[in-house]
């Protein structure tokens, strides 16, 4: 039985009291939290009762915080990511180029080339060509992700190679985009990226590949101090990965999994996906793995203009929603009644009212329940709704790096009116009674909490400081904001029993950053380091402080 006892730093715990002086830890769970002095009397007396004698260790004046529970990820493919070309903060076409580039040109035994990060606001008109690739790089395959993943660019190998030509007909709520002689241009969307291209670069994906992803992006967990994450497209491929992960004791993070529902156009292949998402729930539960929902796609993005919308966009045009709410409300209705969540990623205000409708519906066909349904993103979101959202229950799951100012342009021209003064709303959530999450959809964008809550403190820019903030109003306290990413997060998750929280009997989840984040200027964060990772009691990132104080 082991028994440490943390001392000399600021511990904010994100529970009722949420500062202490001390953290007292028996066997990788928290005995107490609160003042030195009683925690001393705690570990004397287990030591006289016959335990083993509290280790007491010195943290130095850190601040320490609830390990970061990731509202929003994609864990294995943040993984996957870290070993492609990386294009986040490419602002121009021969930006992109230089780098996908000097890529394949260092890596000659690479036979595909893969690319992530883009945005569409580095493109003129915001659709790329497959041409504009092949001026680099025309005897491999090459796939560039956009920094959202709804969309991605292909050169003419790689179109060769998935098999889309002039005769590929677009899959509904998907587009392969063509050029006036009917010829691909490259440029793939959504559901026609999901079922066309996806399946072709899963197929060259080993065991060993996922391994390495999963290995990599605990690796970056560790270092900047997420201890829980919720993974929001869970496949058969992943969740092998994680369940060898899991067995073989190297997972360092806890995963609250959602399984990926896609839209067949058929109700009993869409009810066949529920159920096999119960039947993993059900077979699938460690201290360090759950399958607890599923996750259903019910439009695109704002920049790719594939959000569902109430009105046009600027340009007059219109998406229509990936799922309908006649197709969604029984796939809803039957998760609910299984007990699994349901998570429905909808950014645009007539995706969200679908959403809605669709947990009106499950709650109307299967009556009183303890439920936790979210909604994830909600970037254009009407205030009635909102209200909606919150008598119901739902959660708000949002992530405040994808309303960085540098990467706002794009977004803001494609809808050109009064809805670009209401985006991202989150005190709106919180001020409705809705609960709130924030996490950051890696790999989408940058995976490190601190700098996320730097945006949501002050709605400024992580990315490039010196930018105008974006609607400053919607900023939070930091505090609220860390709680939105700690103890809130694990709530969502159905997890306030295990972690997110400094708080007797909870898993000791916890990080110990070099300077207290709370009394020093808040521009400090983007500077701020953990020094100490401790997931389960066990210290699994440990760095040299350069002890910064206020």
């Amino acid at each position: 039985m082991s028994s440490e006892l943390y001392w000399n730093a600021r511990f904010f715990t994100a529970d009722k009291r949420r500062w202490a002086e001390a953290l007292l830890v028996r066997d990788g769970r928290i005995v107490y939290t609160g003042s030195l002095a009683t925690a001393r009397r705690l570990a004397a007396g287990a030591a006289a009762a016959g335990a083993q004698a509290a280790t007491e260790i010195d943290l130095d004046g850190g601040t320490v915080l609830p390990g970061f529970v990731d509202g929003h990820a994609h864990v294995v493919g943040t993984g996957e990511a870290a070993t492609q070309v990386d294009l986040w903060g490419a602002n121009d076409v021969a930006e992109i180029q230089r780098r996908i580039g000097e890529w394949a040109a260092a890596h000659p035994e690479a036979t595909v080339i893969r690319a992530h990060g883009w945005n569409h606001g580095a493109i003129p008109g915001g659709m790329p060509h497959r041409a504009q690739l092949d001026a680099v790089v025309a005897d491999r395959p090459v796939y560039a992700q956009t920094y959202d993943f709804h969309s991605i660019w292909l050169n003419t190998a790689a179109l060769a190679e998935v098999g889309i030509d002039e005769h590929t007909v677009s899959p509904p709520g998907g587009s392969v985009h063509k050029d006036p002689d009917g010829q691909p241009t490259g440029y793939v969307d959504e559901t026609a990226m999901h079922r066309l291209v996806w399946p072709k670069l899963d197929d060259a994906v080993t065991d060993a590949d996922r391994d390495a992803a999963l290995a990599a992006a605990l690796a970056s967990y560790r270092e900047i101090g997420v201890t829980a994450s919720t993974e929001m497209a869970l496949d058969e491929g992943d969740l092998a990965a994680m369940l060898r992960a899991d067995a073989a004791g190297t997972l360092t993070a806890r995963i609250a999994a959602h399984w990926r529902v896609q839209p067949t156009g058929n109700l009993e292949d869409n009810l066949a996906q529920v159920n096999r998402a119960a039947e993993l729930a059900a077979g699938h539960s460690s201290e360090w793995l759950r399958v607890t929902g599923v996750k259903v796609m019910i439009d695109g993005t704002v920049d790719g203009c594939t959000a569902a919308l109430g009105a046009p966009y600027a340009d007059g045009s219109s998406a229509a929603p990936i799922w309908s709410l006649d197709e969604l409300a029984p796939v809803v209705a039957a998760a609910d009644a299984a007990g699994l969540q349901v998570a429905m990623h909808a950014i645009g205000d007539e995706a969200v009212r679908i959403a809605i409708g669709a947990v009106e519906h499950a709650v109307a066909a299967n009556g009183p329940a303890e439920r936790r349904h979210r909604i994830e993103h909600l970037e254009v979101v009407e205030a009635a709704d909102i209200e909606r959202l919150a008598a119901l229950g739902i959660t708000a799951s949002m992530q405040p790096v994808h309303s960085d100012p540098a990467i706002q342009e794009n977004w803001r021209r494609q809808l050109g009116d009064e809805r670009v003064d209401r985006g991202f709303p989150w005190p709106e959530m919180t001020d409705a009674g809705a609960p709130l999450v924030f996490g950051t959809d890696s790999p989408t964008s940058p995976q490190a909490p601190l700098p996320n809550m730097f945006i949501a403190a002050t709605r400024r820019s992580a990315l490039e400081p010196g930018l105008e903030p974006n609607l400053p109003h919607y900023a939070l306290p930091l505090a609220d904001a860390v709680e939105h990413a700690t103890r809130d997060a694990a709530w969502a998750c159905r997890a306030e029993h295990a972690y997110g929280r400094l708080a007797a009997g909870l898993h000791a989840d916890f990080i110990v950053l070099d300077r207290d984040v709370f009394t020093g200027p808040v521009d400090e964060l983007l500077q701020t380091r953990v020094v100490r990772t401790v997931v389960g009691g066990r210290t699994v990132h440990e760095a040299a402080a350069d002890r910064v104080t206020a």
